[in-house]
């Protein structure tokens, strides 16, 4: 059987990707990290799925804008503030993209931009390039991943990464990751951000079809207080710095690559749910017998959407 294990590292565990995270004053709170940083050494395969509410974030339209060609070298996220439902938020998200190519030398279209936070608020881009300007280089490295993963925190009690290692017949991968997310939770997706990191050689199109897959059975999966959210993505960069063969769809390769990302994001998005804002228990539903898989999705969401089956969880009382 090939092996699958837990590893350190986080969104860094991955060969070529470097973190960090500062505050750089969009927060009042000069305590909380709120710029957060991942860069990859070379280009990687990219590939982002979205919330599916009506209203979407300017970020969430610029980075699916960038990301139409299927690469990216870097991701760059604010916390404090949503840059949503502001007039210029478009401007400012494209604004913040072309600071950090400049300071990075690369193209901005290779740049993944996210903010969460406070919606209907100008976001502060003197401060966001402040915060750049203070990251790069001094603060990028390996062993800051976790410092990334504090900075994308907002109502978040606890940082939320992990790092897996799986064994393919042509070489070792590791994918990383980080997430944030409390509160506003409900299928599909919902005020929450993950940022995957692989180091494995996969092209964008076969890595966008093992991301959907994965994020079906998890982050699609969650619902805490039935809201959803205009700023939620999920996004993964793949540098083929692991050297492997070329992952391919339809392969065993393909099939461990898929199941291991998939298990990443279910124990993230069981971090999410466990860290709802006011949650005091956690709440898995099982599945068994179902006609199909659908069906079973289908199961799975009525039960724990439920207001009510929740309350007489928190109050351990039927009635």
């Amino acid at each position: 059987m090939t092996e699958i294990k837990l590893i350190e590292g986080g969104v860094c565990a991955a060969q070529g990707f470097t973190g960090a995270g500062i505050h750089c004053g969009v927060r009042k709170n000069r305590t909380k990290r709120d710029l957060a940083l991942i860069l990859s050494s070379v280009p990687a395969s990219a590939a982002a799925v979205y919330t599916t509410n009506l209203v979407k974030g300017a970020p969430l339209e610029v980075t699916k804008k960038h990301l139409a060609d299927g690469k990216a070298r870097a991701v760059i996220c604010n916390s404090g503030n949503a840059n949503t439902c502001n007039a210029d938020g478009i401007e400012i998200a494209e604004e913040t993209c072309e600071l950090l190519a400049k300071e990075l030398g690369i193209a901005p279209e290779d740049v993944i931009v996210a903010s969460t936070g406070v919606i209907g608020q100008r976001l502060p881009v003197d401060k966001v390039l402040q915060g750049i300007r203070e990251i790069i280089p001094a603060k990028l490295a390996k062993e800051n991943g976790s410092e990334a993963a504090y900075a994308i925190m907002t109502t978040d009690t606890v940082r939320k990464e992990c790092a897996y290692e799986l064994q393919l017949s042509t070489g070792t991968v590791k994918i990383g990751a980080m997430a944030k997310g409390s509160g506003m939770i409900h299928p599909n997706m919902a005020t929450m951000l993950c940022f995957l990191t692989t180091d494995a050689n996969i092209a964008p199109a076969v890595l966008d079809s093992a991301l959907r897959i994965a994020v079906k059975d998890s982050f699609n999966m969650v619902s805490i207080d039935g809201d959803t959210s205009t700023n939620d993505m999920t996004a993964i960069l793949a540098n083929g710095l692991a050297e492997n063969d070329p992952i391919e769809e339809g392969t065993e390769a393909f099939d461990l690559f898929t199941e291991t990302l998939r298990a990443i994001a279910i124990r993230l998005a069981r971090m999410v749910a466990k860290d709802g804002e006011g949650a005091t228990k956690l709440l898995v539903c099982k599945v068994t017998g179902a006609a199909s898989d659908a069906d079973a999705r289908t199961v799975a969401k009525s039960v724990i959407c439920s207001s009510l089956l929740k309350a007489a969880m928190f109050g351990a009382d039927a009635n």
